[in-house]
C-alpha cells in the first residue's frame, strides 16, 4: 500500500501534445505529397493538380490514416502511400466540388479555387487526374512488406467511398436537395454519411487494414470514423453561420444562399454543438480497449469539435 505522501509526489501522466503531433504529422505529409507529384509534360495539368493538392489544410484525412496504421502496430511507411492517396481522392472532391456546375465557389483555403485559375476544363482533368493517380499509388507504392491482399481490401475500400455508394451518392442527393424546405434528417444523414463520413472512415479503416487489424477491430474503427465523420460534418455547417471567410478560407454563409437544410437549421446551433460533442464521445469510446496507443486518434476527435475554420 502507497502512503499518501508519497501519492502526492509520484509524477502525474503525461498529456498528449496534439498540437506538436500535428506540427510533425502535417511535414511529414506535406513533403510526402510534394514528392508524390513531380511536374513533368504536359506541365499545365501536373501544375494544376499540385495547385490544388499543395494548397494547404489541415491534413486530417492523412494524419488519421497513419495514426490508425501505428496505433494498430504498423508503422508511418506502410500507410503513407494510402495517406497521401486519401489527399489526392480529398482535393480531386474539393476541386470538382467548386466547380460552376456545382457549388460554384471562388475560394478555397484562402486561395482561387482551381478552375478560377486554370479554366473549367483543366480543373476537371485535374481531379480526373488525381483521383486515378490515387488508386496507381497505393498499388505501386505500397512497402513491399505489407501483404497484397490488404492492399487490395484498401484499394476497394477507396474505391466504394468515392463512388456511388459513398461520395458521389451522398453529392446526388445533396444536388436535388438544394432550395427544398422539407428535406427531413434521415436524408441529411445519408447526404453527409456519404458525402463526408465515407472518406474519414477509409481513412481510418485502410490505416488499420494496412497494419493487420482483425475484423473485430476493423468495426470498431467504422464506428470510430463514422461518428467523427457527422461531428465533423455538423460543426462545417454550424463554422459556415458563425465564421468568416477570412477563417473558412472559403465563402462564408453559402448554405443560407443556396437555402440547404443543415443541422443548424433543423435542430439550432448550441443543439447541433451537443449532438457532435455526443458523437465524438461515442467515437472515443470505440477506441477504449486500445489503451494509450489511442491518444492520437482521440485527441484528433476532440480537435474536430473545438476547430474555429
Amino acid at each position: 500500500m502507497v502512503a499518501a505522501d508519497n501519492l502526492q509526489k509520484m509524477p502525474e501522466k503525461a498529456t498528449f501534445n496534439l498540437v506538436a503531433y500535428l506540427k510533425e504529422r502535417q511535414k511529414i505529409c506535406e513533403a510526402a505529397l510534394d514528392k508524390a507529384i513531380p511536374i513533368i509534360y504536359p506541365e499545365k495539368i501536373y501544375e494544376s493538380m499540385r495547385y490544388s493538392l499543395l494548397a494547404g489544410g489541415k491534413r486530417v484525412r492523412p494524419i488519421l490514416c497513419l495514426a490508425t496504421c501505428e496505433m494498430m502496430g504498423g508503422t508511418i511507411e506502410m500507410a503513407m502511400p494510402t495517406a497521401c492517396a486519401v489527399e489526392m481522392i480529398h482535393t480531386m472532391s474539393l476541386i470538382h466540388d467548386d466547380l460552376p456546375a456545382m457549388d460554384n465557389d471562388d475560394y478555397r483555403r484562402g486561395k482561387l479555387t482551381n478552375h478560377k485559375i486554370y479554366g473549367e476544363d483543366i480543373a476537371i482533368l485535374a481531379g480526373d487526374g488525381l483521383l486515378a493517380y490515387a488508386f496507381e499509388f497505393v498499388a505501386t507504392q505500397t512497402p513491399e512488406n505489407v501483404p497484397k491482399d490488404r492492399v487490395l481490401k484498401v484499394i476497394a475500400r477507396l474505391g466504394r467511398a468515392m463512388g456511388a455508394a459513398g461520395l458521389v451518392g451522398g453529392q446526388v442527393v445533396d444536388l436535388d436537395s438544394e432550395g427544398k424546405s422539407d428535406i427531413s434528417l434521415e436524408t441529411l444523414t445519408f447526404i453527409h454519411n456519404h458525402k463526408t463520413a465515407a472518406l474519414l472512415e477509409a481513412c481510418v479503416v485502410c490505416g488499420g487494414i494496412l497494419a493487420g487489424a482483425s475484423l473485430e477491430n476493423v468495426q470498431k474503427l467504422s464506428r470510430y470514423s463514422q461518428n467523427i465523420g457527422l461531428a465533423f460534418q455538423i460543426i462545417d455547417d454550424i463554422l459556415d453561420i458563425t465564421a468568416t471567410q477570412e477563417q473558412l478560407g472559403k465563402t462564408a454563409g453559402k448554405d443560407l444562399v443556396a437555402k440547404k437544410v443543415t443541422y443548424p437549421s433543423l435542430w439550432g446551433i448550441e443543439e447541433s454543438r451537443s449532438k457532435a460533442q455526443q458523437l465524438i464521445e461515442a467515437a472515443c469510446k470505440e477506441l477504449e480497449p486500445f489503451g494509450e496507443l489511442a491518444q492520437p486518434l482521440q485527441a484528433l476527435a476532440h480537435f474536430i469539435i473545438s476547430r474555429n475554420h
